[in-house]
């Protein structure tokens, strides 16, 4: 299936229940939680359809191993209060590019996203948003939580346990860096749930005339209390910005939004994205939606 989140822009009003997920949507075939093309909605990183990339342990602990400040777990997450700002720290520290020690080193070719945990804070007409990868002693039962959410559980499939979340989340944080997944923090609060990942070397790229480089987007907006407020629209922007930002090789950022999610498709062109082309995949036909680096001035 796909990701998509509860109402991301408050300028749409679905019909129903279920359109009030505006995520994009994560598609799989396989069994496994690490493919884009399979019924458990994943970031897509199949070993068996993809690149056989492999990234040195000390690499991948920097990619995944980043969130925040101090690393202690944070004990309010399962009751869903909020973020800890010993845990998260404040917007431009632990994770951001230039944190206490300033800048951060960059990293080699071979890191596959580009240090999504070292991108940094930006500014929105929301508050300050940054991208802090995820780590599962502090973060599983929030995102557990949110994923039983049924607006999201229609298009995400991972509602259950805690250990059904975990599943999904594993295959990412221990893979070679194709897909990272994230927690979306807003003024010190996590609040939504993003994977970033390598669409070029994911099962998708067997659907679209994929490009070096294409990155690609799946989100879910967490809490009800923040959908329909029409965040979803301006942090898919910020994030795109982002993607553009600190991967010069990306040309351009992709998603794959379940068709019959109007109101997530509608997030994604007021961000900026253009509809590319409907696409058949496993187990949706989705909008395939690209936001293009030459096009980012204009849209």
């Amino acid at each position: 299936m796909s990701p998509t989140d509860a109402r991301t822009d408050a300028e749409v009003t679905p019909a129903a229940a279920l359109t009030d997920a505006v995520t994009d949507e994560i598609t799989d075939t396989g069994p496994g939680a690490d493919e884009l093309t399979g019924s458990d909605p994943s970031a897509g990183m199949d070993a068996a359809d993809t690149l056989d990339l492999r990234l040195p342990d000390e690499l991948i602990d920097l990619i995944t191993g980043q969130g925040g400040a101090g690393g202690q777990a944070n004990g309010s997450l399962g009751q869903g209060t909020g973020a800890d700002s010993a845990t998260y720290g404040h917007a431009g520290e632990g994770t951001g590019a230039h944190g206490p020690g300033g800048p951060s080193t960059a990293l080699t070719d071979d890191d596959l996203l580009d240090n999504v945990g070292a991108w940094g804070p930006v500014t929105t007409r929301s508050g300050v948003f940054q991208l802090v990868p995820v780590r599962i002693e502090r973060d599983l039962p929030l995102i557990s939580r949110w994923m039983n959410d049924p607006a999201v559980a229609a298009f995400w499939e991972l509602e259950g346990p805690e250990a059904v979340t975990e599943k999904h989340l594993r295959p990412q944080l221990d893979g070679d860096g194709r897909s990272v997944p994230c927690l979306g923090v807003l003024d010190g609060t996590p609040m939504s749930y993003w994977e970033i990942y390598r669409a070029d070397l994911d099962p998708l790229a067997r659907h679209y005339p994929a490009r070096p480089h294409d990155t690609g987007v799946h989100l879910l907006i967490g809490g009800v209390a923040n959908r329909g407020r029409g965040l979803g629209t301006g942090l898919l922007r910020a994030v795109a910005g982002l993607v553009l930002d600190h991967r010069p090789p990306c040309a351009r950022v992709v998603a794959e939004p379940d068709l019959r999610n109007t109101p997530s498709v509608s997030a994604f062109l007021s961000a900026g994205f253009r509809f590319s082309a409907e696409v058949d995949l496993p187990d949706k036909r989705a909008a395939l939606m690209i936001r293009d680096r030459a096009l980012r001035a204009l849209l």
